[in-house]
């Protein structure tokens, strides 16, 4: 009985800490154009990527932004840790839903003379794969987006 009562120990602290540890908005709230790709822990999505960037849309960057902050904020789970719409760059942490796993997501707006993009990192904290969740996320939050926004400028 001991074992058991110990396995419970170990897995009710495992999810406190998960829960608990310290955020630090500093060490996740960073220029998604200059970041490192987070490989098989996240998805980078930069405008000189190609396929993988977003389309730009006739707009004022602080409309992309502001649409895109409304459409993360209803994401379940998901609150903002750092930046704003006026300062053109945002994080969020987005957490699993039965552990609490956190999931740091920072969006910059990237103006253009067409009009305004996205830059995307969407990360892990912890683990050594997200399984493809930051990646599902951040299109959930495009395809949002599209619906929100008129079509993009043809490039």
């Amino acid at each position: 009985m001991w074992v058991l009562w110990a396995v419970l120990a170990i897995v009710v602290g495992f999810a406190g800490w998960v829960r608990l540890a310290p955020l630090n908005s500093e060490v996740w709230h960073v220029d998604p154009m200059v970041a490192e790709s987070p490989g098989s822990r996240g998805w980078l999505v930069r405008p000189e990527a190609g396929d993988a960037a977003w389309p730009v849309w006739a707009l004022p960057p602080e409309d992309v932004l502001g649409t895109l902050d409304k459409v993360a904020l209803g994401e379940p789970r998901t609150r903002r840790i750092a930046g704003d719409v006026g300062a053109g760059r945002i994080t969020y942490v987005t957490r699993s839903r039965l552990w609490g796993f956190p999931d740091y997501t920072t969006v910059q707006v990237i103006p253009g003379a067409a009009g305004a993009t996205l830059a995307l990192h969407a990360r892990a904290r912890f683990g050594q794969s997200d399984v493809g969740v930051n990646r599902a996320r951040v299109e959930r939050w495009r395809d949002a987006l599209g619906q929100a926004l008129p079509a993009p400028e043809a490039g």
